[in-house]
């Protein structure tokens, strides 16, 4: 179904396919005079006026997401514009173009090719007041650094809303958390946004985020390296936000504008006999913990590590205490949920500069750390299997130079091996090479 605003008059109508969905679906489900005041035929019905946002998320949660076709009234207008030394490349130039066009769409490519420059395009070609929504306070800064390096834009014109500061301007960067709170959404109403931003947008279907889709703006765009969701629901990011606009990652790899990663999928034994029993003793979570703790992986990422000697790795460890080990026993440091904002910052800034050449992160690193030249990922542990996860860890070394690598260390003979099966599934299916090697040094 979908909502539009008729043709002559100034309301919306709520319109689907054929008779038998609008009436299991739509009337069955919406209330007079709290959703719609009249059927206009057999398939549409008129909205009541201010009720657009009640109705798509009554049909959300009914499981029939609404494809939102309004042309809302122009926004605030505000002059963008990049800097001279920042021209477009050519596809994402071609990206914009169709953006402005459709006034709707989620621009889809690796990391490296860079959505966050094209996304300024948008800005520029809409011309209007802004809302971008983002996913952390890292992500929040590194918006405002890009926009006040790139763009004509001052640091008066662009706030930041989240728990550390509240600015509401007319560049405003949000995180999804305070979008989804209801006297947030109500304060950002009440401007008039030419364009919202959704970075990393397959957070925008996510349960506890999702109703930042009220907030109404006159053009709607998402970013995603990976618009991949292991619930299934990936459509229905294109549903809420607009269809997809990129480029095929082959065709950026053949033109050198992204490194294409060599990804290893490196199968290691038990260091002994007794971590392998305690392996077998554990039941359900606990399973995927010993697997992942297994004291045989700290000695081959120092192997690795030990290859690599000169280039910036990032080691990721989902579970805290596997990433502690980690830092005890390779001594570098590691980044997790109670590591301090403060503390991020500067460890982050480190790494940037060189005077760290590989940093161990949890979940916390997998999007809004801008790390453009790590060469090396090495993903030690998981949760489960995630095809957008992985991409987005691999995604950290798709940069326009030099070699990739990208590693993921399953122990043998555990579900780490039908992770590893699984979670490479997206990037063999974006034209990445994968291989599967195994380790015989270290109990079978």
């Amino acid at each position: 179904m979908r909502t539009r605003v008729a043709d002559s008059n100034q309301y919306s109508v709520l319109e689907a396919d054929d008779q038998d969905l609008f009436e299991s679906v739509a009337k069955a489900n919406l209330d007079y005079n709290t959703h719609y005041t009249e059927f206009l035929s057999e398939t549409a019905m008129r909205i009541k006026n201010g009720a657009e946002a009640s109705v798509k998320e009554v049909l959300y949660e009914e499981g029939y997401p609404v494809l939102d076709e309004r042309r809302l009234k122009d926004g605030a207008s505000l002059e963008v514009q990049l800097g001279d030394e920042f021209d477009l490349r050519e596809y994402q130039q071609r990206w914009v173009d169709q953006f402005a066009e459709r006034r709707a769409g989620v621009f889809v490519g690796p990391s490296g090719s860079g959505k966050t420059v094209a996304a300024i395009g948008a800005m520029e070609a809409i011309g209007g007041e802004t809302l971008i929504i983002v996913p952390s306070r890292e992500l929040a800064q590194q918006w405002v650094t890009e926009l006040t390096e790139k763009t004509n834009l001052d640091q008066s014109q662009i706030g930041q809303y989240h728990g550390g500061q509240k600015e509401v301007r007319p560049v405003t960067i949000a995180t999804y958390d305070i979008a989804a709170m209801k006297r947030h959404r109500e304060l950002f109403n009440e401007r008039d946004w030419g364009l919202v931003i959704a970075d990393e947008c397959h957070h925008a279907v996510a349960s506890t985020w999702k109703r930042f889709r009220e907030i109404q703006s006159t053009a709607r765009l998402g970013l995603s390296a990976t618009p991949v969701r292991e619930s299934g629901d990936a459509k229905e990011i294109y549903t809420l936000i607009g269809p997809p606009i990129g480029s095929d990652w082959r065709e950026l790899f053949e033109a050198g504008w992204v490194s294409q990663p060599e990804v290893e999928m490196r199968l290691v034994g038990w260091e002994s006999e007794s971590a392998r029993d305690q392996y077998k003793q554990a039941d359900g979570t606990q399973k995927l913990i010993e697997a992942a703790r297994n004291p045989a992986k700290q000695s081959a990422i120092s192997d690795l590590l030990e290859r690599h000697s000169g280039e910036k790795a990032l080691i990721f460890a989902d579970w805290i205490e596997q990433g502690k080990d980690l830092s005890n026993a390779l001594n570098l440091p590691f980044i997790y949920g109670e590591t301090s904002h403060e503390r991020r910052e500067s460890i982050y800034q480190q790494f940037r500069d060189g005077d760290i050449e590989a940093l161990i992160v949890s979940r916390v690193g997998d999007e809004g750390i801008d790390l453009p030249d790590a060469e090396v990922a090495i993903l030690a542990s998981t949760m489960g299997s995630s095809r957008s996860q992985t991409g987005q860890r691999a995604g950290r070394t798709m940069r326009p130079f030099g070699d990739a690598a990208v590693y993921l260390l399953l122990t043998k003979g555990t579900g780490e091996e039908e992770w590893g099966r699984e979670s490479t599934q997206y990037l063999a299916e974006k034209g990445v090479s994968v291989q599967k090697t195994g380790n015989s040094d270290s109990v079978p």
